[in-house]
């Protein structure tokens, strides 16, 4: 069929629906919601049997519903209606939960059932990773299914309401945290009830902001740190500080302040400094939390190191590709034979930290694109270090999407395993045409050959199985991250233990050995960044202006024609 997606904007839903469509066989184009008289043009240029839209914030006009099909994803049960289903869902603690796709008509989710899917949402995720990974995949099931019911011409009975109906959004005073009543478990499920956006209202060292990535600290961290009343912060630990509860307290690991998302020790720096650091190692029980974690399994000989890096929202600051880095270093002084990193578990990695370049831009001394430098040289420290990892086979394990450096980084790797919901990101030209470092030009022609560069202009996303056939994925396993981490654990162990792994390490030694003598990995990099620092310091703001519109979420005035085909 002919399938208009229209967005409020291109979001990972909207592009793993966009990819599965598109595997399905539709004829697939783009249109985000701007304004009526907009999406009126775009259907008319279109012509498609079916608008879907995964992602609103606005009503499908009359014009439009009227005379077209509209399907609309809503994340709740048949019988829930409302713009913050999820929202509820989490602050309530609700573990049954659905997607549903209906039909667009006058009143707002109240159309006819075309599909839907049930659900279980996990106790400790927040409402942003319920979204990415449980209700994502939920949608694409029931939207594949709504099509073919429409293709049939087979209405689905009207299934039993089991949501809550109506609701509006959250009330900021249903949502605010009580620091001298609530317990730590009531404040983890406020903010997590809240990622993503729009994070909760509240005030930090007398700033007002809003808090996100929440954490629980163990009895160890709060034994460790000093006391404090209920609400003070009294620790700080990498990106998070250590905020006392009533029973206990809980890690603030980002806030938003004004337009940007920042490391909470990055937003309130001088604070931070004054307060002790309760470092972990990165061997340690997995309920202590902090951003990387290592642990090994398998017997001697044939054991496999596995190094887990949970970035918010996967981006990468300078700081956070220092830490990778000497983990990496601290990896390759350890006895395995095979060495897994796993990334985190909404998204393996999304490159470098624009929020946390951007706030550079009116610090005293620095620059926006002084700190644009260092994180890529960061970056490219990180990857350097996969590089050359050449006495044990290395592996990515992507549990959750990856776009644009975190790309890269997976692909230094030996071998990468996907799950077949991950959509992947492998270009940089849609951040104002940036050229890209992390030794790309190296990796993507091994792996891709002569089609890597079409995978950078297309600027496309691409699912694990388009991915897997032009070599940047060597095996897609299961259909989300739990059934991706069984597998891996069951085929890191078997590598280990293979009976031809000597022979393997041997022949990538030899190769890379090859490889630096025909052309050095520093020549890749010099060549890589005299491109990125035109695009940092030249006479092109391009860069400057994506990245700026970026983290501000500043509204589109037009669809990119690499989406909008009905516009070309």
């Amino acid at each position: 069929m002919k399938l208009l997606l229209l967005a409020h904007a291109f979001n990972g839903l909207t592009q793993r629906l966009f990819v599965a469509l598109r595997e399905a066989g539709h004829d697939v184009t783009v249109e985000l919601d701007i304004a009526d008289a907009v999406t009126e043009e775009a259907v008319a240029l279109a012509d498609p049997d079916l608008v879907i839209a995964p992602f609103l914030k606005r009503r499908i006009p009359e014009s439009v519903w009227s005379v077209r099909p509209c399907l609309v994803v809503h994340p709740g049960p048949p019988g829930d209606r409302g713009p913050a289903a999820l929202d509820w869902a989490v602050l309530e603690d609700c573990r049954d939960w659905g997607v549903t796709v209906l039909q667009a008509t006058g009143d707002y989710d109240a159309g006819p059932v075309w599909a839907w899917r049930a659900l279980r949402l996990r106790p400790d995720a927040t409402k942003a990773g319920s979204y990415r990974q449980e209700v994502t995949r939920a949608a694409v099931e029931a939207v594949l299914e709504a099509l073919e019911r429409f293709a049939r011409g087979e209405a689905l009975p009207a299934p039993e309401a089991t949501g809550h109906g109506w609701r509006g959004p959250v009330p900021p005073e249903t949502r605010a945290i009580d620091w001298r009543r609530d317990d730590s478990a009531s404040v983890l499920r406020r903010i997590r009830s809240a990622d993503g956006h729009p994070g909760i209202a509240d005030t930090l060292f007398g700033r007002d902001c809003r808090l996100h990535d929440a954490h629980p600290a163990t009895a160890a961290a709060l034994a460790a740190a000093p006391a404090g009343a209920p609400g003070e912060i009294v620790a700080r630990r990498g990106p998070a500080l250590l905020r006392r509860t009533v029973d206990g307290g809980v890690w603030i690991g980002h806030v938003r302040l004004g337009p940007l998302k920042l490391a909470a020790t990055r937003a309130f720096a001088a604070e931070a400094a004054a307060l002790p650091e309760l470092a972990v190692p990165l061997q340690r029980d997995p309920l202590e939390w902090d951003e990387l974690h290592y642990a090994e399994s398998g017997p001697d000989g044939a054991r496999v190191g596995w190094l887990r890096f949970d970035f918010h929202n996967g981006a990468m600051s300078t700081r956070q590709c220092e830490r990778l880095r000497d983990a990496l270093r601290f990896a390759r002084g350890r006895d395995t034979q095979v060495l897994v990193l796993q990334g985190g578990s909404d998204f393996f990695c999304n490159g470098i930290h624009l929020h946390d370049i951007e706030a550079s831009a009116d610090a005293p001394g620095d620059s926006a694109a002084d700190a644009s430098w260092r994180n890529i040289q960061a970056m490219d420290d990180a990857v350097l270090e996969l590089l050359t990892l050449t006495d044990r086979l290395t592996v990515a394990q992507l549990s959750g999407n990856a776009g644009a450096g975190g790309c890269f980084l997976a692909f230094a790797t030996d071998l990468v395993w996907a799950h077949a919901g991950v959509v992947l990101n492998p270009h940089y030209k849609n951040m104002g045409n940036l050229y890209g470092s992390e030794y790309w030009t190296y990796t993507l022609p091994r792996r891709a050959g002569a089609a890597g560069a079409a995978v950078l202009q297309r600027r496309l996303p691409m699912g694990a199985r388009e991915a897997a056939a032009l070599g940047l994925v060597d095996s897609v396993w299961g259909v989300d991250a739990p059934s991706l981490a069984q597998r891996a654990e069951h085929e890191a162990l078997a590598l280990a233990a293979a009976h031809n792994r000597a022979e393997r390490i041997v022949a990538k030694q030899r190769a890379r050995a090859e490889d630096e003598a025909r052309r050095p990995l520093a020549a890749y990099r010099d060549d890589e960044l005299q491109q990125m620092h035109r695009n940092f310091y030249g006479f092109d703001p391009s860069y400057h202006v994506a990245r700026h519109h970026f983290v501000t979420r500043k509204p589109h005035a037009w669809t990119p024609r690499h989406l909008a085909v009905h516009r070309t």
